[in-house]
């Protein structure tokens, strides 16, 4: 690669860090590592990083779940990829949920990584291009909504909208889809970058998105307006 992605690994096990570095950096990775989550904590404050490779099951104060929240919030920019020893598919639709953008299970090859990698980095790239319109000089204006898709900003009633990127993108999504019920696969896609094989997975997925958005969006959640449910199919913007 010819600019080298700044990569953090977090893990409390010596043995797993040392793996994690020698695959990384053998395939062309800048790798730095953090025995605990407030070693990470530290290091995000210090260096730009483009990359984090975490386990969620660290010992001490600050947990992985603790981390994977501050990056979030803080660094939203990091691609995270969780590794962990306790697979399911409930475990692996939390931390999509939670904005990660890649899941690995202990143990894990060398392949396995690299490739885990690779896919996130280039759904992270397609993420830089939704909500895939041509001109993303165009403002969306739908109801009470107005959508700045350049500028990232989102309006209702000429008030800012305090939105997280993924929620920003599955507002923008529906505004501009507004003549039609958009699926979960879709809606998936476009919020999070992550292809789902499985229906039920979607629908798991984006569920939790739309709860999210409807709290900041619906005059009332519990009756919502604007994010509609098309039982069976999917959701649809809804403008009374």
């Amino acid at each position: 690669m010819s600019e080298k992605i700044r990569t953090l690994v977090v893990d409390d096990e010596s043995g797993v860090r040392f793996f994690l570095e020698e695959t990384l950096v053998k395939a062309g990775y800048d790798v730095s590592k953090a025995a605990s989550g407030e070693e990470a904590l530290d290091r995000l404050r210090d260096e730009p990083y483009d990359l984090m490779i975490l386990d969620l099951k660290l010992g001490g104060r600050v947990d992985g779940l603790k981390v994977l929240e501050a990056v979030r919030w803080r660094w939203p920019e990091i691609i995270v990829i969780i590794l962990t020893g306790h697979g399911s598919l409930e475990s692996a639709i939390a931390a999509i949920r939670d904005g990660v953008d890649g899941y690995l299970l202990k143990p894990v090859e060398p392949r396995q990584l690299r490739q885990a990698v690779k896919e996130a980095l280039e759904r992270r790239a397609l993420l830089a291009e939704l909500p895939g319109r041509k001109d993303d000089s165009e403002v969306l204006q739908r109801g009470p909504f107005s959508i700045d898709l350049a500028k990232h900003l989102a309006m209702k009633d000429d008030e800012p909208l305090d939105l997280t990127p993924r929620e920003f993108r599955l507002l923008a999504h529906l505004i501009d889809n507004a003549q039609r019920v958009v699926e979960p696969k879709e809606l998936v896609r476009v919020v999070q970058g992550y292809e789902c094989d499985s229906l039920h997975e979607a629908r798991q997925i984006i569920k939790w998105y739309v709860h999210r958005l409807r709290q900041k969006v619906e005059p009332n959640p519990s009756k919502p307006r604007y994010i509609i449910n098309i039982r069976g199919i999917g959701y649809r913007f809804g403008e009374q």
